[in-house]
């Protein structure tokens, strides 16, 4: 028996014995360095330069698990839009910090705080998924939005930025800078 006997070697057919189009795949490219100009895939969001910092009872660090919500606080914990389902939770902030690069090197362009509540033994947060995602939007556009980071998570914050890249920190704008001035 020959290979196109078989089938093997053709095109699988649909039930009116066409040649089945091959469809494109729709993947969700949010962490990418291609460029896209135009046609199927326009208009994804390149975040290959976003960071994403967990502040978490006074301590900075850095967890990209945030990016999809799964960072280690955010982790086998359900999450209501309503604040009074999480009377005993935590506060915690994941913060958005983009990092971009101009004449001088690369440096902290954009950073956003978004509160959290976390209470980890009832395995219950609170968060408001749109501010999340404005938030991460603000940065990517080089905006920084840091008040309502208490004195100690922005000291935290700030010290967390200074010892990733002390170049980097160097080469912010004073914006960031005075905003976690302490």
């Amino acid at each position: 028996m020959s290979d196109q006997e078989q089938g093997q070697g053709q095109s699988p057919e649909n039930a009116a014995g066409e040649p089945k189009k091959e469809k494109k795949q729709l993947s969700l490219n949010v962490v990418s360095h291609n460029k896209h100009k135009g046609g199927f895939g326009a208009g994804t969001i390149d975040l290959s330069q976003v960071a994403c910092i967990i502040i978490d009872n006074g301590e900075a660090y850095i967890d990209a698990g945030a990016m999809h919500a799964k960072s280690k606080v955010e982790r086998r914990i359900r999450f209501s839009t309503n604040k009074e389902d999480v009377p005993n939770g935590r506060l915690c902030w994941v913060v958005w910090v983009a990092v971009d690069r101009n004449e001088e090197g690369s440096y902290y362009a954009g950073a956003t705080a978004c509160p959290m509540l976390i209470d980890t033994e009832e395995r219950k947060g609170w968060k408001i998924l749109a501010q999340h995602v404005n938030n991460l939007d603000y940065a990517l556009k080089r905006r920084y939005i840091l008040d309502e980071l208490s004195a100690d998570e922005k000291k935290a914050l700030r010290g967390l930025l200074m010892e990733h890249n002390a170049e980097w920190w160097a080469n912010s704008p004073d914006t960031l800078k005075q905003a976690l001035d302490v």
